[in-house]
């Protein structure tokens, strides 16, 4: 990565562009959320000519390993997110056994609501749920600055029909989890 090439704000962009909203980049996600990474540089290149008319896929390559969470992959010259979509359709993911136990930051103000209807994707295509307490805290903690820590009986859900995907190593995404499963 290039000294004067802000990580965060290509993060932001890629982000945004394969997570939230790829028709204003002109982008097509496939049935998997991939695009060809020429593409998506061109779309980045125009949206900051003066800043990313450089920007190439070893900037991309370099961003993904200095995240300190895996958010995008890049495999045989394309680039997808790994989770988090907010677009219309859904992306297709396979199907996984997760771990016994996982877990869900929220706010203080959702836990009465998911005690009553479980946890659901809300404005995303799923239920985002994390291998580990601190990962938890950190995604409650932008909820809430007094995050509530939910335990997920993942292996009992998943033992009832729950279908469970893997999204990268901290984070498995769920379509719907019953409330009998989170404590």
């Amino acid at each position: 990565m290039r000294d004067y090439l802000d990580i965060g704000a290509i993060s932001r962009a890629v982000s945004h562009a394969l997570r939230h909203e790829p028709w204003l980049y002109e982008l097509e996600l496939d049935d998997e959320g991939w695009v060809p990474v020429g593409e998506l540089l061109a779309a980045l290149r125009a949206e900051r000519p003066d800043e990313w008319q450089v920007l190439g896929e070893s900037d991309l390559t370099e961003m993904i390993s200095r995240s300190d969470k895996r958010r995008h992959e890049l495999r045989d010259g394309k680039i997808r997110a790994l989770y988090g979509h907010s677009v219309p359709g859904r992306l297709l993911k396979q199907p996984a056994e997760p771990p016994a136990v996982l877990y869900h930051g929220t706010s203080p103000e959702a836990v009465a609501l998911i005690r009553s209807d479980g946890l659901r994707p809300m404005g995303r295509q799923y239920v985002h749920l994390s291998i580990d307490q601190d990962t938890a805290k950190q995604v409650g903690s932008r909820k809430s600055r007094t995050p509530i820590l939910l335990l997920v009986n993942a292996g009992e859900a998943h033992a009832s029909g729950v279908m469970f995907y893997r999204g990268n190593d901290l984070v498995w995404l769920a379509d719907f989890v019953p409330s009998a499963f989170v404590e």
